[in-house]
Parts: C-alpha cells; structure tokens; sequence
C-alpha cells in the first residue's frame, strides 16, 4: 500500500460492504455471475458521458463521489487512485472494488467526464447514477448498458 499511496490517493481499508468468508463457505460453490430474467453474464458494464458538468477538477471530492456512489450499489471498496493532470487540469482515476471497479476521466474546460461502472454479483451500478449527479451535476448524460461475460 505504501507504493500507491505515493502514486496518489490510496484507501486503507475496505468499505463496509466488505463481507469475509468464514472458513466453512466454499469459494469455489459460489458463483458471482448474475442471471437476469434467464440470461446470465458476469455483470453490469454502464458506460456514462456527463456533459455540462462540474467538480470535476478536484481528486479529493471526486474520490469521495466515487466512493458514496459504489456504496450506494452495494459494493465493497478495495482502494482508489486518481492522478490529477495539472492545478487547472483534468482528473483520471480508479476506485477498485471487489465486485469490479467504477473509473473517471474528465474534461473540466469541456465540463465533460467519462465513467465506467462495471459491477457483478448482488451490485446494482444503476444505484450509482443518482450519488454521481448529485456530485457532477451534469446538464446531460449519455448512458449505455453492456453485459459483460454473457454466457449464451
């Protein structure tokens, strides 16, 4: 941890929604792929442009929105890291969750961010939309839903 934490910020400890098997649960009996209305896939993959948005030159208040928004799906945080380019520039970064990861870059002299939430198991990443525009107050989004490791 000590290697990330000098590349940027870096989380210590999981989120709350971290669950630890006990010794008598099986990893190998559980299966993290999702079966919605008979099809099964490995999970949810939400692509998202926000457009006319703001905040989105800070790393701390970005990193805080990213966190309450996989929280908000149910996940469990592993760690994040976010680079910001420059004082003015834009910000790319990751917060790695167990259940996958949800990840930025943006655009701020284009009021412009990228997401990418992708999320298997019990996770619902469409629970992160409502925390993120609440943070990134975007006048328009563009989304669109992939299901990834589709099992035919």
């Amino acid at each position: 941890m000590n290697a990330l934490a000098r590349l940027g910020m870096v989380s210590d400890a999981p989120s709350e929604n971290q669950t630890i098997d006990t010794p008598a649960e099986s990893t190998v009996d559980k299966d993290y792929f999702v079966e919605r209305d008979g099809v099964k896939f490995a999970g949810t993959h939400l692509l998202l442009d926000f457009w006319g948005a703001s905040n989105l030159a800070d790393p701390e208040a970005i990193d805080q929105a990213l966190k309450a928004a996989a929280e908000a799906a149910g996940a469990t945080i592993l760690h994040s890291h976010f680079h910001h380019f420059s004082p003015n520039g834009g910000v790319s970064g990751v917060l790695v969750l167990a259940e996958s990861h949800i990840s930025i870059h943006t655009w701020p002299e284009r009021d412009f961010a990228s997401l990418d939430i992708f999320m298997c198991g019990a996770c619902n990443p469409y629970h992160s939309i409502a925390t993120l525009k609440g943070a990134f107050k975007p006048a328009a989004i563009q989304l669109s839903e992939h299901k990834r490791g589709l099992l035919t």
